[in-house]
């Protein structure tokens, strides 16, 4: 909250996204969260922290759309590519989170008002055009993990706006033991913070394995069938992965 307070304000781009990934991995490692990137059909290699030949060393550009499953999402994409991300208004509230959120490049997005709705847009696609890496949730809320609801297409407006790519992930939490896919990073229905953050806690371990996919370019796509494509893209890549473990 000091550096944040601080040394933010007054510091470059880079030196910004640095820190945050920092703090995301170190969070992840509080947690004792590993983090794989990558494919594979089993979570069994796990990237270290600054190997410069792993796929942390290749970060993308443009828009990032994942599955979303746990508030750990974040730090999760935030420890592989720094971003900033497109939160509810409704954050800014939160203790602590809300303040720190409106500090790191969150962009916020009110609900039930066109007017909002557009200045979201336009500072998304002001800041794709930069070349900033932004990354959402087009679900819109968390799952379980079994399956990705239907993406929301407004946001994908923003990508064929600015004629960035879309960056299609697909995250997933396995039992760093067993192997086998986890559900005590779940943050569901009414789940709260504390309860989830005691779920992780007590588990023996998890992995997150994180999956960037083939970017989309959005030329001669409209938003709707921008959104189908990255959502067949990470729901056949989920899917492929959970028929791989049943046979």
């Amino acid at each position: 909250m000091l550096t944040v307070a601080l040394i933010y304000p007054f510091i470059k781009q880079d030196t910004r996204l640095a820190l945050k990934q920092r703090w995301s991995r170190q969070l992840l490692t509080v947690l004792g969260i590993s983090l794989k990137v990558g494919a594979g059909d089993t979570p069994r290699s796990k990237y270290p922290w600054g190997a410069a030949n792993n796929a942390m060393a290749s970060h993308p550009t443009g828009l990032l759309v994942a599955n979303h499953i746990s508030f750990l999402d974040i730090f999760v994409i935030n420890a592989w590519a720094p971003a900033a991300f497109v939160s509810k208004d409704d954050v800014r509230g939160w203790p602590l989170v809300g303040w720190l959120s409106q500090h790191t490049d969150t962009i916020f997005m009110q609900r039930g008002s066109r007017r909002a709705a557009q200045a979201t847009r336009d500072q998304l696609v002001s800041q794709l055009r930069a070349g900033q890496l932004v990354a959402v949730f087009p679900e819109g809320t968390t799952s379980d993990g079994h399956g990705v609801q239907a993406f929301h297409s407004a946001l994908f407006q923003s990508a064929i706006d600015a004629t960035a790519p879309v960056t299609p992930l697909a995250l997933r939490y396995f039992d760093a033991h067993s192997h086998q896919p986890s559900h005590a990073a779940d943050y569901v229905d009414d789940m709260t913070l504390v309860s989830c953050l005691w779920s992780i806690a007590a588990s023996a371990g998890l992995i997150a394995q994180l999956e960037p996919l083939p970017a989309i370019a959005p030329d001669g796509l409209d938003r709707r069938h921008l959104a189908a494509h990255a959502h067949h893209a990470v729901a056949h890549r989920l899917m492929h992965m959970k028929s791989l473990r049943n046979q």
